[in-house]
Parts: structure tokens; sequence; C-alpha cells
């Protein structure tokens, strides 16, 4: 009996389907296994070798066979394998910037985005168009480090991780795309010791250890780049109980983190940061993504 997946049930043509025939039959068999269409069409395009623009003007044509072909093993290892698309093509936008994903790093989340733009104001409200140090903790794939390196020529970036793996894509990254980065492999801040930053951003492990988690990702993303400890909070308190050692007296910390967990970082960070500022902010599904904690020192007249 013949497998029912993916490829088989896309087969079943004598002739080439349309562009817009595949998109349509891959979507209803997303839906069917409760996965997401937007996926699918991220593959079409992959395969296909078009922008969403072009694939838009030529959605009656029909799909070339050799290409076709490769969208069928993509479509299945989707589908039947639960393979994230993301690691099947290979690489994510993120900021504008195409970034290589793999097994080894964590896929940069849309929602991440917002953490660079705040992370740029926050330079401009605290350091006006000053040269500072920045690192991020915990950068996996490279995607904070990087974006904020290219968009902002004023900061000097460092980075870490205590993934080697990841380390190589990040440095990867960081290559392709033209990003000066220094990099440093080691457990969280412990590499960093002994150096001055002016900024730090991480979007660490957050997922409480106990919590269930969509098996498309804890199948296949690295645990140690999504677990946080028994609620979620255990590098938040790792990083600001030793944050001071690192920071400059004029500084800015910012995180991302779970939603529910955003009034238990501000108690966080006021116990070891108590004349500093603590804002939470929203993300844009309107829930509590991100603090950023300021602490400007005031110069004496």
């Amino acid at each position: 009996m013949q497998k029912n997946n993916a490829e088989n049930l896309l087969a079943k043509t004598n002739n080439m389907p349309t562009y817009q025939q595949v998109l349509k039959d891959s979507e209803r068999l997303a839906r069917l296994r409760r996965l997401e269409p937007s996926a699918v069409k991220l593959l079409l395009l992959h395969f296909s070798k078009m922008s969403a623009s072009e694939l838009f003007l030529h959605m009656q044509d029909e799909f070339p066979e050799v290409e076709y072909t490769a969208f069928k093993k993509g479509l299945h290892r989707y589908l039947d394998g639960f393979e994230p698309v993301q690691y099947i093509i290979g690489y994510v936008y993120f900021y504008g910037y195409q970034f290589l994903v793999g097994p080894n790093v964590l896929i940069p989340r849309f929602e991440t985005e917002e953490l660079v733009a705040n992370v740029l104001i926050a330079y401009d409200e605290v350091f006006g168009d000053k040269e500072v140090r920045l690192v991020d903790v915990g950068t996996g794939s490279g995607c904070l480090a990087i974006a904020l390196a290219l968009e902002e020529s004023h900061l000097e970036v460092s980075a870490s991780d205590v993934s080697l793996e990841a380390l190589s894509t990040a440095k990867q990254n960081a290559s392709n795309l033209g990003a000066k980065i220094t990099f440093y492999h080691g457990d969280m801040l412990q590499p960093l010791m002994g150096q001055k930053f002016d900024i730090l951003v991480s979007n660490p492990p957050y997922i409480p250890e106990d919590e269930a988690v969509d098996p498309l990702i804890s199948n296949n993303e690295p645990h140690v780049a999504l677990y946080g400890g028994k609620d979620g909070l255990k590098f938040y308190r790792i990083i600001l109980s030793q944050a001071n050692d690192l920071l400059n007296d004029t500084f800015v910390i910012a995180f991302e983190h779970a939603y529910n967990t955003a009034q238990a970082i501000r108690e966080l960070a006021l116990h070891y940061f108590p004349q500093a500022s603590v804002e939470t902010l929203q993300d844009m599904q309107k829930k509590d993504r991100m603090t950023i904690i300021k602490q400007i020192k005031k110069t004496s007249l």
C-alpha cells in the first residue's frame, strides 16, 4: 500500500501542476496536519527561486519538474517529518537580513526583531551618538548582535555563547553579512569577565523545564536554547546577579522574556539595580515581552 505522505499526495497528475495548484494543495495538507500554511509558502518561494512578487505574477505557470521534485521532498520533510521549514531551506530573514540556521541554533522569531528596534531606541536615548560597547549574551545564530552592529555603526559589538556549534553559525552569519563582531565561548557572562560594557542584551532560554512545548520546536530546536530552569528565570537571575561586574556606571540592559514573567524580572532588576529605571514593553500582540533597564550616572556640576 502506498504511503499517504506529502510526496505521494502531490504526485497525482499526468502534467506538471501550476504554482497555484501546488500552493493550494500543499496548504490544505498543512492544515490537515495542523501545521502552518505560511511555512508551505516559504518552501515554495525557496524551491521556485522566486520572490513573493515574482511568484504572484507566475501563479498560472507550470512548476518545472526539477524544482517541483525538490519542493515535494522539502514538503515531505515538513509535513511528514515535522522538521522546521527554516532548517529545510537553511536560512531565515531577520530584521531584513538573511541568517543561516540549522539544528544547532534557535530559529530567530519575528518578535525578537522588536527587541532590536527597542535597543536602538534606548541607545539613542541614553548615549546619543557616542561610541559604546554592546554585548549579546547567548547569541545563538548571532541575529541580535549582527543586526545591531549593522544598524548602528557606533556600537562595538561582542557576543557570547556556551555552544561552539552555535558560535560557528554566528561567525558564518557575521562573515556573510559583513558585521564586525567579537565572539566569546563560555557559559553566560564568564568569558566576558574583566571587560566593561555599556549595553547588555539577551534573549536567553526562558521556557520552564516542565512546560509543554510544540513538538515541532521541542523535537528539533536545541534544548540548551529553550529551557530556563524550573520557572524559566534561571538565566535572568545569573545575568542580573553578575552584570554589575561587566557594566559601566551608565548602562542599558535589554531582555526578551516570556509574557507572564515581566513582573518577576522587574523585581529581579530592581533588587540588583535599585537606582535603575525598569520599563516593560509590549510586543505587537500586546504581550509584555521585553524589559529595558537603564541607569544613567549623574555628573556633578
